[in-house]
C-alpha cells in the first residue's frame, strides 16, 4: 500500500517544530516533502546547523522508511508555493497533508516596525499559506486532504508577526469553509511557548514560572497534535484553532 504524502514547510532546523513534525509523520507511515530557507536561518541565528540539518532530516526520514524530498524555497516569492506543490506531486505524488510550519518572525513593535518588515511578514506567513492552500486544492484527489497551520497569539513587541498570524488564522477558516466539499479539512494549532532557539535564560525562566505543568513545550509535544489532525481519526475536525500549551494560556 502506497504511503500518503505530507508537505511540511519550514523544517530547516533540527531544534524547530517543523523538523519534529516531519520526523514524526515519517514514523507514522507518511512520505514527507519539506521546505527550508537557509538565508532566514542564518539571519535569525536560532541554533541548529542550517547547512547540515536539511540533509540530516532527509536521512532520518529515509531511515524511517519514507521517501523524502527537501526543497529550499523563499516563500516571500509569490511564484514559489505553486512550484513547491507541483514538485512534490511530480516526485512523490499528490499531497494529502499540508503542514504550514514556516514563519518570518522578527521582533518589533508599533513604533519601530518598518514597512518592508511588515510586508515581508504578511508575504511569508499569510500570503504564502494562502497560495500553498490554493495550489493544494487545485490538485487534490477525490479522497481529500488535511491542512494544519501553526499560529500564535503573540503580538505585543512582535507586531508584524502577530498581525500576519492573525491573517493566517482567517485564511485557514476560509479554507475550512470553502474546501470542505473537496474533502479538505483545515485547522490551526497554537503551540504556546516552545523553546526552539529564541529564548534566553531569563525568558525561559519567566515562562516556566507561568507554566502550570512546570515545563515548556517541546517540538514533539506539538507534533503529537499535528499527527492526530492529519490522521483519518480527525476527519470530523475542521475550522478549529486548537491550543496545545500545557495550560500556559490559563
Amino acid at each position: 500500500m502506497a504511503r500518503p504524502v505530507a508537505l511540511v514547510t519550514g523544517a530547516g532546523r533540527r531544534n524547530g517544530i517543523a523538523y519534529a513534525i516531519a520526523s514524526d509523520l515519517a514514523a507514522d507511515g507518511w512520505d514527507v516533502a519539506f521546505t527550508y530557507w537557509r538565508a532566514y536561518e542564518h539571519r535569525m541565528s536560532l541554533g541548529g546547523d542550517p547547512e547540515a540539518d536539511p540533509a540530516s532530516l532527509t536521512r532520518e526520514l529515509e531511515a524511517a522508511g519514507a521517501r523524502a524530498l527537501a526543497i529550499e524555497a523563499d516563500l516571500a516569492d509569490p511564484e514559489t508555493p505553486d512550484r513547491i506543490v507541483r514538485a512534490v506531486r511530480d516526485e512523490l505524488g499528490p499531497v494529502r497533508a499540508l503542514v504550514l510550519a514556516h514563519s518570518e518572525s522578527v521582533d518589533s513593535g508599533i513604533l519601530d516596525t518598518s514597512v518592508d518588515a511588515f510586508d515581508r511578514h504578511l508575504a511569508v506567513n499569510a500570503r504564502a499559506a494562502w497560495l500553498l492552500i490554493r495550489s493544494l486544492a487545485e490538485h487534490v484527489r477525490a479522497d481529500g486532504a488535511r491542512i494544519v497551520a501553526l499560529t500564535s497569539d503573540h503580538v505585543v513587541g512582535n507586531l508584524a508577526y502577530g498581525v500576519s498570524k492573525g491573517a493566517l488564522d482567517r485564511v485557514v477558516l476560509a479554507a475550512a469553509g470553502e474546501l470542505a466539499a473537496r474533502g479538505i479539512t483545515a485547522n490551526s494549532v497554537n503551540p504556546g511557548p516552545v523553546d526552539t532557539g529564541w529564548m534566553d535564560d531569563a525568558t525561559r525562566a519567566a515562562l516556566v514560572a507561568r507554566q502550570p505543568t512546570g515545563r515548556l513545550g517541546t517540538p514533539h509535544d506539538v507534533a503529537r497534535l499535528v499527527r492526530f489532525l492529519v490522521s483519518p481519526d480527525a476527519a470530523w475536525v475542521t475550522g478549529q484553532l486548537i491550543t496545545t500549551d500545557g495550560g500556559f494560556s490559563i
